[in-house]
């Protein structure tokens, strides 16, 4: 069966070919652009792409992110670590394909999701982020075209107690979020990120990323995030950990709020340069925990707003 194209996406020239042969392939059809597929462009294949979340009581922010995906991703896939709300209804009912697995690390989730796309082409993002109408256009434009990367960087901004911050080593942050499965994946524990089999790209627009609205979501998700990174740094053989707990948390509020212009971020700015040193300080205490012997409790993942 022969490729069709539509005359409304293909060159004059090409239309003018097309109003030459095609009443001669259907002498006895009125040939409208309605009866037109379009599976290429200029003779490359359109790069199909599947869209990734991993969740965790995610129904506040969910439909928000898929809203964002829709007519970008081809599919979608949503992997649920044991979700007690709404998740997984509102993730089906969007014609999501949901998939469930234990929480280990995080690389290894958006790994799990990734490893069920039907397309080459994987989009990576939180259920508290969203494609910002700029992005959504450069994907789009993306895939009219044949991709000659391995992944391509997108912009984050964050949205932290209900500001943009612009700053405090924050933005601009570049991460790889659209890839080819068999030629990327995420390594690390805590701060995964994409390792890339060859260079990246990058796309224009921003991945919007509402990430905290309260002090008490904020302390939460530090008391998680720094148990994992004790435990992952104590199953990589760290012994060292009172000359970082004693001087790495100082540095770190200078660095945040002085040499990456927190303070141009406002009370905000001063906020997360505060909460970053109070990171590092307990990572590093619980770490030092782990080697006199205690073990320590991962509490679940806050849900948005929870204290």
């Amino acid at each position: 069966m022969p490729v069709l194209l539509s005359p409304a996406e293909i060159s004059r020239d090409g239309q003018e070919c097309l109003s030459y042969l095609l009443p001669a392939v259907f002498p006895t059809t009125e040939i409208t652009p309605s009866h037109f597929v379009l599976p290429y462009t200029f003779g490359f294949p359109m790069p199909a792409l599947t869209a990734t979340l991993i969740a965790y009581n995610e129904e506040r922010d969910l439909p928000r992110a898929l809203a964002s995906l829709e007519g970008v991703a081809d599919e979608i896939i949503l992997v649920d670590s044991g979700s007690t709300d709404r998740t997984c209804e509102i993730a089906r009912a969007r014609s999501v394909r949901v998939y469930t697995r234990q929480l280990d690390s995080l690389a290894e989730q958006k790994n799990f999701a990734a490893s069920f796309s039907s397309n080459d082409w994987v989009l990576c993002i939180d259920c508290d982020e969203e494609l910002d109408p700029e992005l959504r256009a450069s994907i789009l434009a993306w895939k009219q075209t044949a991709p000659d990367k391995a992944g391509y960087e997108i912009s984050l901004l964050t949205n932290y107690l209900d500001g943009w911050i612009r700053h405090s080593g924050w933005h601009p942050d570049y991460k790889v979020k659209l890839y080819r499965r068999d030629q990327a994946r995420y390594v690390n524990v805590l701060h995964e990120a994409v390792q890339l089999d060859g260079p990246a790209g990058r796309l224009a627009g921003h991945l919007l990323h509402y990430t905290i609205r309260s002090y008490a979501e904020h302390r939460a998700k530090m008391d998680f995030l720094t148990t994992m990174a004790a435990q992952d740094m104590f199953s990589r053989g760290r012994k060292q950990w009172r000359a970082a707990m004693i001087f790495a948390p100082p540095w770190t509020f200078f660095q945040r709020l002085i040499f990456q212009l927190g303070v141009l971020d406002g009370w905000r700015g001063w906020m997360i340069a505060w909460l970053s040193g109070i990171y590092i300080y307990f990572k590093y205490r619980k770490l030092g925990r782990l080697l006199a012997g205690e073990t320590l409790t991962r509490r679940s993942w806050p849900n948005p707003g929870e204290a």
